[in-house]
């Protein structure tokens, strides 16, 4: 239960040399980030979803209120990130607050979400990219783009077995080598991908709305069926319980506060602003959705903008949404790879994991061997493992961290009130308070293999933890330079 002092975390901020990560991201960079892994192929599925089963019309009510729902631990990450701007993010604000064991928790925790994430996208990503392909009459060999444990039935009605996904095994070691080489490389490329999905978005706002058929919109909160979530205000509260997953990701960005200049004001920037910049974006996607068709016609389709747009005379946006995927999820790969290196970094810095996991590049100043361990592990995932096997990209994970992370604020409120506070979280102990129980009832709606998995993972973690982990740890060890445990033993300072 030892925990690290924020004098001690603030040392570590304010390192420099050649064994630290290279300030470079500033706050444009840092909401490009943000947004880079909230708008993901979610906002052109789930939307529809949402609309067609839950609150019809009312789907942008519906994006309000899980935006509310994430500002509450927004808030709060916002600021442990100006206290406290070093890599590791929840991890590291739960080391300062409820101690060591609960830190590798959330760490071990983040590390599997990132990592299931990041393979999930990669397979997807692959079955986008054959799609994509085969309306230019363009064809990889079907051997090529599924896993050996997979079979698959050609148009001819013949059944071939896969070999492996290659383009999933391919997009995972690009995004790496892209990371490799530097956060600001990263940052750039992360930016032009981000402007590229943010346009295909803004140009489905804008041809679409001139032909939006009013009609559409009546009744805007369909009237309640009698069962709770489906319809009437229920319904839109439901539908903010679907839609919430779209915006989980903004935590990312608190991974990345090592490596931002002036991260007291920056992250918060960082942090909030691409939460408010993607809430208003989801807000008019979900009018403009709903106003071409009605809301019924979304009805168990899995793609619900192709509904929409066949309203319009510009079938070409069909190719468009396509592409628009792609990118999205090259984006989200990119940002799942670079929050899991970073936590495995801290990790490893503090001597819970070896030290290969926080060596640096001598040129980019990046965890190169870290980098290359995680992408080779993720992009053989990827190809050899069918994804009904790794899951769909659930977020229990990263809930918890966000329970951990509002705790966290009415610890430290309590025990230390007079630390500086760069920014400081509005209306404690309501916003964490809130925050807690937001996340909480979502966790509770997950289904129960979920809950099976963050078990068996957390299990797993606590072997290595205690067989490895407690026996290196460097507070554990005395070997932090200004290291010394106080009398009671829970605190270090």
């Amino acid at each position: 239960m030892l925990k690290k002092s924020l004098d001690l975390l603030q040392q570590e901020a304010a390192e420099t040399g050649k064994n630290t990560l290279k300030r470079s991201l500033g706050g444009f960079n840092l909401i490009a980030i943000g947004i880079g892994v909230i708008i993901g192929a979610g906002l052109f599925s789930l939307t529809g979803i949402a609309a067609a089963n839950h609150a019809g019309p009312a789907v942008t009510l519906s994006f309000v209120v899980a935006a509310v729902g994430c500002a509450f631990s927004a808030l709060c990450y916002a600021e442990f990130a100006s206290m406290v701007p070093v890599a590791g993010s929840a991890y590291t604000y739960a080391y300062a607050t409820l101690g060591e064991l609960f830190a590798w928790i959330i760490g071990w925790d983040l590390v599997l979400e990132y990592s299931v994430g990041a393979a999930t996208v990669a397979i997807s990503w692959s079955q986008y990219l054959v799609r994509f392909l085969s309306k230019y009459d363009l064809h990889i060999p079907p051997q090529l783009v599924a896993s050996p444990f997979e079979t698959l039935t050609l148009a001819s009605g013949a059944q071939v077995t896969g070999f492996v996904n290659l383009p999933a095994i391919l997009i995972v070691l690009a995004i790496t080598a892209i990371i490799i080489r530097g956060t600001q490389g990263s940052a750039v490329f992360n930016a032009i991908v981000v402007a590229l999905k943010v346009l295909v978005v803004l140009v489905f706002i804008a041809l679409g709305w001139k032909y939006i058929d009013p009609a559409n919109y009546h009744p805007y909160i369909p009237t309640n069926t009698g069962t709770f979530g489906e319809f009437g205000w229920s319904g839109i509260l439901r539908g903010a319980g679907v839609v919430f997953f779209v915006f989980i990701g903004f935590d990312i960005v608190a991974t990345m506060a090592q490596e931002t200049k002036n991260p007291q004001r920056n992250m918060p920037i960082g942090i909030i602003g691409s939460l408010l910049v993607c809430t208003v974006l989801f807000v008019l996607f979900g009018y403009v959705m709903t106003g071409l068709a009605n809301y019924t016609e979304f009805k168990n389709s899995a793609a619900p903008v192709a509904i929409a747009i066949e309203k319009t005379p510009y079938s070409w946006l069909s190719s468009t949404i396509i592409m628009a995927i792609l990118i999205g999820y090259t984006s989200v790969i990119l940002v799942d790879l670079l929050g899991q290196s970073r936590v495995f970094f801290t990790m490893s810095r503090d001597g819970l994991l070896p030290g290969v996991f926080s060596q640096l590049h001598p040129r980019f100043q990046t965890p190169h061997k870290s980098n290359l361990l995680l992408g080779v592990f993720i992009s053989l995932f990827a190809g050899l493992v069918p994804i009904s096997v790794v899951g769909e990209m659930t977020s229990i994970g990263t809930l918890l961290a966000f329970v951990m992370v509002c705790i966290g604020i009415l610890i430290l409120r309590k025990r230390e009130p007079n630390t500086p506070r760069p920014f400081r979280t509005p209306w404690v102990p309501v916003v964490p308070i809130l925050g807690i129980l937001t996340c909480l009832v979502m966790m509770v709606s997950l289904p129960k293999d979920t809950w099976i998995r963050l078990f068996v993972w957390l299990a797993i973690g606590l072997v290595i933890y205690f067989a490895y982990g407690k026996k290196h740890s460097k507070l554990g060890l005395g070997k932090q330079a200004d290291a010394s445990i106080e009398p009671q033993g829970t605190q270090v300072q």
